[in-house]
């Protein structure tokens, strides 16, 4: 093990712009445990491993001399969604017992912390349902085979605990408005909205769906979702696609019509104006915006994302073509990123960069001019198309050098700053060496951007966050680094120095509140410490005295 890095003092005179930080933190009795520096941020590496672990680099570890040293981060927003609606992704087959569920998802995150990712999207409502313990809704049918039968264990909360000790951040995926999925099997629960309120409940197609403009139908998924947001420590609330649904045809090949003459003809005779798409809109666009407004009343460090089907309009860009979701699925996704309803779109440009039709970097482009209240852009990739043989590729098939090119577009593209995968079985699988792209393009890990505009002020007139307080325990052995972190702390970020460049490991603070991690360094160097807080602002980084 290299000598540990030698004692610092503060200097007899500090810099002028130090003196509110200092100040600060000599009222809190902080600087009698580590330094602080105003200058300092995190770098450019963040090895994801679970709590406890040491780092993957081989090198020696060299602490550095100077937390000022400490180069700065990479900002990408790298998400992966674990879809499990008809369990195509997990878990693998409904009625598994609890451990090979948990013992699947664990091999899930385990992947996504490999490949350097930083966000998990993970569906807790597929279709009226839950995969967490609700008074308001059943059990989920795609635990254990039934409907309203416990798989013996809470997911959701498994997989957050989980995800947070890999350094992942877990954003909680709900479907607003399906209420029965064509895949299912099991016989309907009498908690279930089916049966315990019909008369929201209408049959599309192969479909069940809650009306959307029916008065009731919003009030309850948002009190499904602000359940969730007050009981469970999630990073953020996702809503996909699904508002109207996909449209559908029937036996005689004509298009169906979604039906809800009942809730149109009580809107009419009560005065209502509005046409009949617009009037449909208008239930989205206000379920959309109370959400928001909803979740960021609980919990502001929530994000707030929404991923829309990747076309708003036809020819929006010129020469786009393709389904009018504006129209279709009465989605006006361009006005919820313009009106600040979100925190991130991730609108689904699921289609290859060389289709003109469809074309990627004129939609990625188009959506990045429609960002005025500068919220994150941060479109979802189709890397489930990417195929093992050549000879599947084509119009349902594409090489991983299509997503690697993809991703490349994203980073020149100004106001993007990030990308989820859809989904998480294509980066388990590997197909055509997909691997080995991503550990090339995720070379460096990233923290996810922060949401400075939900943030509140810092306390005292700080301009940064108050860094830990850390102490190296030399007497015992090996050496423990002793870590009090600040309230409100998301993860710890400890940073080393090797030959190779830095490394970093992000990790949960501990469960109860106000209590130090002590963690045995297990021959590495003590390494430079701060904090990232729920927002995503990160503290200067500090040495252990």
């Amino acid at each position: 093990m290299p000598a540990p890095a030698p004692r610092r003092r503060l200097p007899s005179r500090l810099p002028l712009a130090f003196l509110p930080l200092a100040a600060s933190l000599l009222a809190a009795g902080w600087l009698s445990a580590c330094l602080g520096t105003a200058a300092a941020t995190i770098g450019s590496e963040i090895a994801r491993l679970p709590a406890g672990r040491g780092t993957s680099a081989s090198e020696p570890m060299a602490a550095a001399a100077d937390a000022a040293e400490v180069p700065p981060p990479p900002r990408e927003f790298r998400g992966v969604w674990i879809a499990t609606v008809a369990n195509i992704d997990w878990p693998s087959r409904p009625g598994l017992t609890a451990e090979q569920q948990k013992q699947e998802l664990l091999a899930l995150l385990d992947r996504a912390a490999e490949l350097r990712l930083n966000a998990v999207i993970f569906q807790v409502r597929p279709m009226a349902d839950a995969l967490y313990e609700s008074a308001l809704e059943p059990w989920s049918e795609f635990l254990t085979g039934r409907m309203g039968q416990s798989p013996g264990y809470d997911p959701l909360a498994f997989a957050i605990t989980a995800a947070h000790a890999r350094g992942l951040e877990l954003h909680a995926w709900f479907n607003p408005y399906r209420a029965r999925h064509p895949s299912s099997r099991s016989p309907i629960s009498d908690k279930h909205l089916i049966r315990r309120r019909p008369e929201w409940i209408k049959t599309y197609g192969t479909h069940q769906w809650m009306n959307p403009t029916h008065p009731e139908v919003a009030a309850h998924t948002l009190a499904v979702i602000r359940d969730v947001v007050r009981r469970y420590d999630i990073d953020g609330v996702h809503i996909d696609d699904y508002f109207y649904p996909y449209r559908e045809r029937g036996p005689d090949g004509q298009l169906l019509l979604f039906p809800d003459e009942d809730t149109w003809q009580k809107y009419r005779q009560a005065g209502g104006t509005l046409g009949r798409d617009d009037w449909r809109r208008a239930a989205i666009n206000a379920f959309v915006r109370d959400l928001y407004r909803e979740v960021k009343a609980l919990k502001p460090w929530v994000k707030v994302g929404i991923s829309p089907f990747g076309i708003w309009r036809p020819n929006h860009p010129p020469g786009i073509t393709g389904l009018d979701a504006f129209a279709e699925l009465y989605a006006d996704a361009r006005l919820w990123f313009q009106e600040g309803w979100c925190d991130y779109l991730a609108p689904q440009l699921y289609w290859p960069i060389a289709q003109p039709r469809q074309s990627f970097p004129k939609l990625l482009a188009w959506w990045a001019e429609q960002n005025t209240q500068r919220r994150h852009l941060w479109p979802g990739l189709y890397t489930s198309r990417v195929r093992e043989r050549p000879s599947e590729n084509g119009p349902k098939g594409w090489p991983a050098q299509e997503i690697a090119e993809q991703i490349a577009l994203i980073r020149q593209q100004r106001g993007a700053s990030g990308a989820i995968h859809f989904s998480i079985k294509a980066l388990r699988d590997n197909p055509d060496r997909l691997a080995d792209h991503l550990h090339r393009l995720y070379a460096e890990a990233a923290l996810v951007p922060a949401i400075d505009w939900s943030a509140p002020p810092l306390p005292l007139g700080l301009t940064q966050l108050p860094p830990p307080r850390c102490q190296l325990l030399r007497q015992q052995q090996p050496p423990v680094l002793r870590i009090d972190p600040p309230r409100d702390t998301r993860f710890l970020v400890l940073r080393h120095r090797t030959a190779r460049g830095w490394t970093t490991r992000l990790l949960p603070p501990p469960s109860e509140p106000q209590q130090p991690l002590h963690l045995p360094l297990e021959g590495e160097a003590a390494p430079a410490v701060a904090v990232l807080d729920r927002f995503g602002r990160l503290s200067p980084f500090v040495l252990p005295e």
